[in-house]
C-alpha cells in the first residue's frame, strides 16, 4: 500500500516516536496547503469550504474547515510530506469531526490516494482511485456508519469491512482513529475508545475463496489421463 495524497479533512500520523506525514491545524495559511475540488462536479453543485471555529468552541482561534451550504458536493486534498509505503511501521489516521446540524445525508470521511504527477487535484472526486477510505457517513435513518475501506491491488477492488462500524450522530466533536499494523491487524477508535479490531484477512475479503474438494466427485469411467491422444 503506497500513497502520497490525503483528501478531505484529516490528520495522518504514525505512532508516538514515528514520522508525521501530515499534521494540519488549519491556521490562516491553510489554503496554501489544500486544493479544493473545483472540476469534480458542475460549479452550481459544488459547495465552498468555510474556515471557522464553529457555532460553539473553547477557543475561537482553534479553527477547522466546515461545509457552508446544504445539498452540495465537497472535496479537498493536500500532499503528504513524502510517499508512505506500508510494511514496516504502523499507519495511524486520526482526525476530529463535529456535525453542528442534523444530517439527512452527508459524509465526513477521508481518503488516502496514490497521488503522483498525474493526480489532478481540481478533479478529485468520488471516482478517484484511493488506497484507504475512513470516516463517518450518515445517509437516512438506517445508514449511519464509519467507513473502513481498503484497496486490494491483487483484486483491483475496494474492500469494505465485513461488519459495519457505527458512528457518532450528535452535534459534539468526536475523534476518529484508524490504525493499520505491519502484522496485518487493524483497530478503529472513536474518542480513543477501541470499537473494532481484528485481522485484515478475517475482516476484509483480501484472500480468494477457498476451494473444498468434493468427496463425491470422481473421474468418468472413460476418462483418459494421457496428455496427448
Amino acid at each position: 500500500m503506497k500513497f502520497s495524497i490525503i483528501a478531505a479533512l484529516a490528520l495522518v500520523v504514525g505512532p508516538a516516536a514515528a514520522e508525521i506525514y501530515l499534521q494540519e491545524q488549519f491556521d490562516e495559511a491553510w489554503t496554501k496547503r489544500w486544493t479544493e475540488s473545483t472540476k469534480w462536479k458542475p460549479k452550481a453543485e459544488m459547495g465552498a469550504w468555510k474556515h471557522t471555529a464553529g457555532e460553539w468552541y473553547a477557543d475561537e482561534n482553534d479553527k477547522g474547515i466546515q461545509t457552508s451550504e446544504d445539498a452540495r458536493f465537497y472535496g479537498i486534498s493536500a500532499p503528504l510530506k513524502k510517499t508512505f509505503t506500508s510494511g514496516s511501521t504502523d499507519l495511524v489516521i486520526q482526525y476530529s469531526v463535529k456535525h453542528e446540524q442534523d444530517l439527512d445525508c452527508g459524509g465526513a470521511y477521508l481518503k488516502l490516494l496514490p497521488g503522483g504527477k498525474k493526480f489532478d487535484t481540481a478533479k478529485f472526486g468520488g471516482d478517484t482511485p484511493y488506497a484507504v477510505m475512513f470516516g463517518p457517513d450518515v445517509c437516512g435513518s438506517s445508514n449511519k456508519k464509519t467507513h473502513v475501506i481498503l484497496h486490494s491491488n491483487a483484486k483491483d477492488d475496494n474492500l469494505l469491512i465485513k461488519k459495519e462500524v457505527s458512528c457518532e450522530t450528535d452535534d459534539l466533536t468526536h475523534l476518529y482513529t484508524l490504525v493499520v499494523r505491519p502484522d496485518n491487524t487493524f483497530e478503529v477508535f472513536v474518542d480513543n475508545k477501541s470499537v473494532r479490531s481484528g485481522k485484515l484477512e478475517e475482516e476484509f475479503d483480501f484472500l480468494e475463496d477457498k476451494e473444498i474438494k468434493d468427496p463425491a466427485a470422481s473421474k468418468p469411467e472413460d476418462w483418459v489421463d494421457n496428455a496427448k491422444i
